[in-house]
């Protein structure tokens, strides 16, 4: 069977045929970039182990240097491999959780390249929970270096199409899959100090980790910002669409009556005012609303950027299972934060 491909501005598109993987694969050992399907985001793949490899996705992403990486692999056993000195914590948690959303920050192996981490002594590490990403993991034979598959600063890409809008004529290949299940990155979670903290909210949420910890999971702030971030996430503005994005805050009716009352307004002044539902009223139950949310909030922003909007209001969510991650990437996506 011939491998099924098409390219665009010097990028392959690729479906998720076993050859078209063994292609890919070959493409990442040769010191290429491959964008590939996670159930978290798309990721923008190169091989962990190659300096020159890994620099390439800065160089197309337009990614400042200094935001490190997160690394995946495709078995529990390779966590020795890409991590050393590990606490008994990841294990257990890996067994928990693994594959799915949770990246952890560990002390780095040398097989991993220091470019990955930003130049740090640590290193996040995931297994994702989609097929074709880790039939991709097999296939190449050593842990791949992903960051999510979009410009520097843009919503992260939740489907092929975004990649290819983003990233197309920058990047070497992308695999074709369905759109990502959960649609916001992996919560990160710190394992190399004393206390286990959450670097960055994401598709995991932190009553689970607190469940499988039995005890209480802290969630960075301010406080913990360093020149040199440990976590993606954490220093840069992210998720960010091409409009200017206004954050209403506080009591869920005074938001909704408040963004309606600046729709009404910006719209008098000429401008197209874009509404991000982010709320969890109507019928919508408070456990199954945010994982709705999560699953369109990048769609969402690319939809009102490719309409031309000149202006996006959104609502704040709740701060308890995946709806703190949502509240984390509205927030990094702001440009002001009102609170009613």
């Amino acid at each position: 069977m011939s491998i099924r491909t098409k390219k665009v501005k010097g990028t392959l598109l690729l479906d998720g045929s076993p050859q078209s993987i063994e292609k890919a694969a070959a493409i990442l050992r040769k010191g290429g970039l491959v964008a590939f399907p996670t159930e978290t985001v798309y990721g923008l793949g190169a091989i962990a182990t190659s300096q020159e490899a890994v620099n390439k996705i800065f160089i197309a992403k337009g990614r400042p240097v200094d935001n490190p990486l997160i690394v995946h692999i495709s078995s529990i056993k390779h966590l020795y491999e890409v991590a050393a000195d590990l606490p008994p914590e990841a294990p257990y948690l890996a067994r928990c959780f693994w594959p799915g959303p949770l990246s952890l920050v560990l002390r780095r192996a040398e097989v991993v390249v220091p470019e990955v981490s930003a130049g740090l002594m640590t290193v996040a590490v995931r297994m994702p929970d989609h097929p074709l990403a880790q039939q991709l993991i097999r296939a190449v034979g050593a842990p791949i270096a992903a960051p999510s598959a979009n410009l520097a600063g843009r919503p992260s890409p939740t489907t092929y199409r975004h990649v290819i809008a983003d990233l197309c004529g920058r990047i070497d290949a992308v695999i074709i899959g369905q759109d990502c299940r959960i649609g916001i990155e992996s919560t990160v979670l710190d394992l190399s100090g004393e206390q286990p903290v959450i670097l960055r909210p994401g598709g995991l949420s932190r009553e689970d980790l607190e469940t499988a910890l039995n005890c209480s999971v802290h969630v960075a702030g301010s406080k913990f910002m360093a020149d040199k971030p440990s976590s993606p996430g954490m220093k840069y503005r992210h998720y960010s669409p091409r409009a200017p994005l206004i954050l209403v805050t506080g009591f869920p009716r005074r938001q909704q009556l408040f963004i309606k009352i600046l729709s009404l307004f910006y719209g008098k002044q000429g401008l197209q005012v874009g509404i991000l539902n982010t709320t969890s009223g109507g019928k919508q139950s408070k456990n199954t609303a945010p994982e709705r949310l999560a699953a369109a909030l990048y769609r969402s922003m690319r939809t009102l950027d490719a309409r031309g909007v000149d202006l996006i209001l959104a609502a704040d969510t709740i701060s308890s299972g995946l709806g703190l991650a949502v509240r984390n990437r509205l927030r990094k996506a702001a440009t002001r934060v009102l609170r009613v």
